[in-house]
């Protein structure tokens, strides 16, 4: 289960509409091992397609070099499917590449009619999993983010 902040969905949600109709993207990076989205880095789409996401390479190098130094991993990557419900498409299964990571879609096409949805991609199997949406996170998790 994907337990996120009100706050980051609503910042992943309007990045996807102001990208609209290109698909958006980005990651949640949150201290290792903790599963625990705390902070949001919008990325570029490379690709700006409307039906493809590509993060930007020498974007990611970078992020991914940032969150190494600050011992954080991605906890979350997101991104938005503009014409399409909010399922993983073959080539979001085929570019998935960090296992412990929750791959959040975003449906801008029927945002209003469809939820945000968090799925685990691992060896290219797609389980979807229950999103829960919280005004704070528990004290036991705040006191890791401190730690």
């Amino acid at each position: 289960m994907l337990t996120i902040h009100s706050k980051l969905i609503s910042a992943m949600i309007s990045q996807a509409l102001n990208d609209h109709p290109i698909e958006t993207c980005g990651i949640i990076a949150g201290p290792a091992g903790s599963n625990l989205p705390l902070r949001l880095i919008p990325m570029r789409n490379a690709a700006q397609a409307e039906n493809f996401f590509m993060f930007d390479p020498q974007q990611q190098l970078q992020v991914w070099k940032e969150m190494s130094a600050r011992r954080e991993e991605p906890v979350v990557i997101y991104h938005s499917h503009t014409n399409s419900q909010a399922y993983p498409s073959r080539s979001d299964v085929e570019l998935a590449t960090e296992p412990q990571a929750h791959y959040v879609i975003i449906p801008t096409y029927h945002l209003y009619n469809e939820e945000v949805r968090s799925f685990r991609i691992v060896d290219r199997m797609v389980i979807e999993e229950r999103v829960r949406i919280v005004q704070q996170y528990q004290p036991e998790l705040e006191l890791q983010m401190v730690a």
